[in-house]
């Protein structure tokens, strides 16, 4: 059975975006992306609402950014060979391979999915991870955290009570922290 995991990365005040929608300030270094990649190995599908899919696929579509170290071109990799489900009532077609539309999250359609498979699922965005997380699903947290307060925006974490293990803490040289929870 997988895990299902809620990975984001996040400013120090819990926001993934700023009230304008950036998210520049939390880009990874070599070494940072270099850990994400030794998590998401093991993923075997990814969730994503239409906006996070719509990010994400460039790492399938834009074969530039792959050029841009060996950590990226690695991600790129264990990205685009990853299955793919965009929850979207909106979204006509998909722009990568393995993927497929859902109209509605349906959670237990996504039981199923962790029971049958042989490796972990993460889920991304804080929109589509609060029905996960009100519906028990959510079986760990992953924080990567960013050494900056940007004030307001887009909150990781739902405006729920959430009880949390600390599983895992790791630091980064260039300030970032990684904490992961479990989710009882």
């Amino acid at each position: 059975m997988g895990n299902l995991i809620f990975f984001m990365l996040v400013s120090a005040d819990g926001y993934i975006a700023d009230a304008a929608g950036d998210f520049q300030w939390g880009e990874p270094d070599e070494e940072v992306m270099a850990a994400i990649n030794d998590q998401t190995r093991n993923i075997g599908t990814y969730l994503y609402g239409r906006k996070i899919y719509e990010l994400m696929s460039v790492w399938e579509t834009d074969p530039s950014l792959a050029e841009d170290s060996a950590a990226s071109a690695e991600f790129a990799e264990i990205w685009t060979a990853a299955e793919k489900i965009v929850y979207s009532t909106t979204l006509t077609e998909v722009t990568t391979r393995r993927t497929r539309i859902e109209r509605e999250f349906d959670p237990a359609q996504v039981q199923r999915l962790k029971e049958s498979s042989a490796k972990d699922l993460t889920i991304e965005g804080p929109t589509l991870a609060a029905h996960a997380l009100r519906h028990g699903l959510v079986d760990e947290i992953h924080m990567l955290i960013c050494p900056v307060v940007i004030g307001g925006g887009l909150r990781m974490l739902p405006e729920f009570r959430i009880a949390m293990t600390l599983r895992d803490v790791h630091r980064f040289s260039n300030g970032m922290v990684q904490l992961s929870y479990t989710v009882p």
